[in-house]
């Protein structure tokens, strides 16, 4: 598998979308993740992005959405965050990417006015329709995992009965190890993702909080999960996902420490290399 990085760690840090780029492939990743909202970018920057990328010689793989609006009660709501999705589809022709990064949301109201099963149909439906709009470009959408309490997808069983429910091709998992260590969901339980699952984040957390911090810095024990990772067989990416570095001023450095763990880490499961 490739090594990459979401943008995101240089963007939170405050450093410029060129320098970002050019410190990806400086520092060594294989590719990169973009962390964008189209609605929020020009046409500009959009191509300052795909030139960056392009002369860096860094593919882009995947672009992330946040979309918790495609379960709102309001129709209304609803549309909306269906379009926008599909601007990021549009986003991702463009940038020759793999794959939408999607998130979705959580239950509104602690599952307490409106039926849960109503909230978790109303994502199936809408997911469904962006993933007939993903295969129309040649693309796929990657649901995460999120650990908390409340979210829509926060283990491998949701997460598989969710794909089982919105049954199209073109929507997988994305697997997210920090988040499988909040969740404590054991590494053998991605063995139900098996030709499901199409690309991989990396971080570590202190077991108890988000955190995506570089491999090391917490309480993961990356190996099973890795070696669960191997056996799925997956023809894809493994993407560092920093966020909110303590020190904005030495996040060369917070990068460079995660490429080398994560390499490191990816050599010993005979994942890369």
């Amino acid at each position: 598998m490739q090594l990459g990085l979401i943008n995101s760690a240089w963007a939170q840090a405050g450093r410029d979308t060129a320098f970002g780029v050019h410190m990806t492939k400086e520092i060594g990743f294989d590719t990169i993740d973009i962390f964008a909202d189209p609605l929020d970018i020009d046409a500009r920057e959009r191509r300052l992005i795909r030139r960056e990328c392009e002369k860096a010689g860094l593919p882009i793989v995947s672009v992330a959405c946040v979309a918790v609006g495609l379960i709102d009660f309001n129709p209304s709501v609803q549309r909306w965050h269906v379009e926008r999705c599909r601007r990021y589809l549009d986003m991702c022709h463009e940038f020759a990417a793999k794959n939408l990064l999607l998130v979705l949301g959580e239950y509104i109201w602690e599952r307490q006015v409106i039926p849960p099963a109503e909230q978790w149909q109303t994502g199936v439906r809408n997911v469904r329709e962006l993933g007939k709009a993903a295969a129309d470009f040649g693309l796929e959408i990657a649901l995460e995992l999120e650990p908390f309490k409340l979210s829509l997808i926060n283990n491998v069983d949701t997460m598989a009965r969710f794909l089982d429910d919105v049954n199209h091709p073109a929507v997988r998992a994305n697997i997210d190890i920090s988040h499988l260590q909040l969740s404590h969901t054991p590494a053998e339980e991605l063995r139900r993702l098996a030709g499901r699952a199409i690309h991989v984040h990396i971080s570590d957390c202190d077991g108890e909080v988000h955190g995506d911090l570089p491999p090391g810095r917490g309480v993961v024990d990356f190996g099973p999960y890795l070696r669960e990772i191997k056996a799925l067989g997956i023809n894809g990416t493994v993407s560092v996902e920093l966020e909110y570095a303590p020190q904005p001023d030495q996040i060369v450095e917070w990068v460079r420490e995660a490429y080398q763990a994560t390499d490191r880490l990816m050599r010993q499961a005979g994942l890369r290399g």
